[in-house]
């Protein structure tokens, strides 16, 4: 029985993601696209689900777009299948919870894109990173122009998305698109983790923090009147006055959304 392209499975309220394509170093054809595409919609929206981990099986995270795949459908297909990749990256962006790209191994092209789109990124000692479109003469598609200068600045953005640079662990950190590294048997276990750690914490103000991060521009005034409007809606939750009460009992918080 051939195993699904995608593994989905639940660990308390985590949500881990597996692309599961290991001999084709988990390119995207289309049937994969599609299902990650509903799995992260469903991860999204599902109320049980606080935090999401997505990650490669094998030594690769994702190499992009299956081009053989690709080239199979029609000139008139483009902006349709298109759409169907940003699907991908809107879900992560717009979810109102927080999604770790556990990276182990290549995250080249779409992978990449898909790696950066997440909030945090944790890599194994062996991944890297590498915006190549260039090398096809392409650019980015599923918004590396948009991540990569907000991470590491215009500059370099610059240069790694011309030069179509290889990032390597080590330097990922470095530059802050890793936030940690760890040995490549660790992977898995540092990414579950940190994602049950987000997911114990105060679901409304996590999806608060990073709606106005990602809503965030150089208008520090701007920056100011979205984190006001958020934090008076926390400020009338039932998590704050379980925050607070906790506190003050000096236990753990059981947060519920409310």
């Amino acid at each position: 029985m051939t195993e699904p392209k995608l593994l989905v499975a639940t660990d308390g309220a985590v949500r881990l993601l597996t692309l599961n394509r290991p001999e084709m170093k988990n390119a995207l054809d289309r049937e994969l696209v599609l299902a990650l595409g509903a799995a992260l919609d469903s991860a999204a929206t599902d109320p049980s689900v606080r935090a999401v981990v997505l990650t490669g099986a094998g030594d690769a995270f994702c190499s992009g777009a299956d081009l053989k795949s690709a080239m199979g459908g029609g000139v008139g297909d483009l902006g349709e299948r298109m759409d169907e990749y940003h699907r991908m990256i809107r879900a992560i962006a717009r979810a109102p919870k927080p999604f770790i790209a556990a990276v182990s191994g290549v995250a080249v092209g779409f992978g990449a894109d898909l790696a950066l789109a997440c909030d945090l990124r944790i890599f194994a000692e062996h991944a890297y990173l590498q915006e190549r479109f260039v090398k096809l003469g392409l650019m980015p598609d599923g918004g590396g122009s948009h991540w990569l200068p907000r991470l590491v600045g215009l500059g370099r953005a610059m240069e790694f998305l011309m030069l179509g640079t290889r990032l390597d662990a080590a330097r990922c950190e470095a530059l802050g698109i890793a936030n940690r590294v760890v040995a490549s048997s660790e992977l898995e276990g540092a990414a579950l983790a940190l994602a049950r750690e987000l997911a114990q914490g105060a679901p409304l103000a996590l999806a608060r923090i990073k709606q106005a991060v990602r809503a965030s521009a150089a208008d520090v005034d701007a920056a100011l009147d979205r984190e006001k409007a958020g934090q008076l809606e926390l400020l009338v939750s039932k998590d704050l006055m379980e925050g607070v009460l906790a506190w003050a009992q000096r236990r753990d918080p059981v947060f519920t959304g409310e």
